[in-house]
């Protein structure tokens, strides 16, 4: 199949450079931003939206991003191989990744409505968080967007077919354009949005993410001794 100059630029270069921009930002901003290597948190300006908001949006993207792992970096053999029919998979990806993808997109517009509606947390937003957010909404909606239109009202669309094997062309770096350019324009729009928030990502908030408090699960636990007043 002949792939063009578009087509190149779009599943290859694009890929690429968002990549590299992805691993130079880290490095750019461990090394002269250290202080801000953290989630901004706002918890002591407001707390009841952040209370509902905050936990739905990390759980569902932990689930999305699981599902992602698995329908984009597993091959569609070692599944099989596992026991586990092509019918199944898709089912358990389908109905669990729109539970997924309900509860993160619920929790974002949360936090996002908190932070447009609260003048104290309008005050603290930055210009990262301006481009995040939107980046962000857009990432999931055209996620979500792209599974109901054809895999939960459509008649069913194979990404592991076309997407995932561009998608690990991308990291074994035999990239497979011809194998992306046909796929209905929802997942196109989806992956390039999700190449964009990768470039962005080291110069947001989301650099919290590597920052997750393990050693907090080891650590001994701390003895607290109340004084008691000595009487005579």
């Amino acid at each position: 199949m002949n792939v063009s100059t578009v087509d190149l630029l779009l599943w290859v270069a694009v890929p690429y450079a968002c990549l590299a921009v992805f691993a130079a930002g880290h490095i750019w901003r461990y090394r002269h931003d250290q202080f801000g290597w953290t989630t901004h948190t706002s918890q002591l300006l407001e707390h009841r939206w952040l209370r509902w908001g905050s936990p739905l949006f990390h759980l569902g993207a932990f689930l999305v991003i699981a599902g992602h792992v698995v329908g984009l970096a597993v091959p569609e053999s070692w599944t099989e191989s596992a026991g586990v029919s092509e019918h199944a998979y898709h089912t358990v990806a389908v109905w669990l990744g729109s539970v997924a993808g309900l509860a993160m997109v619920t929790g974002l517009g949360l936090l996002c409505a908190r932070r447009l509606l609260t003048r104290r947390i309008r005050l603290t937003t930055d210009r990262s968080d301006k481009l995040l957010f939107p980046l962000l909404a857009a990432t999931v909606l055209l996620g979500i967007a792209a599974t109901t239109a054809h895999n939960v009202l459509g008649a069913g669309y194979d990404y592991r077919e076309t997407v995932s094997l561009w998608f690990r062309g991308v990291f074994t770096l035999r990239p497979r354009p011809s194998a992306i350019t046909g796929t209905p324009v929802l997942f196109r729009l989806h992956a390039l949005s999700a190449c964009l928030l990768f470039a962005v990502w080291p110069f947001t908030r989301l650099v919290h993410v590597w920052s997750v408090p393990v050693g907090y699960l080891a650590r001994p636990y701390l003895v607290y001794r109340r004084r008691t007043t000595r009487t005579a």
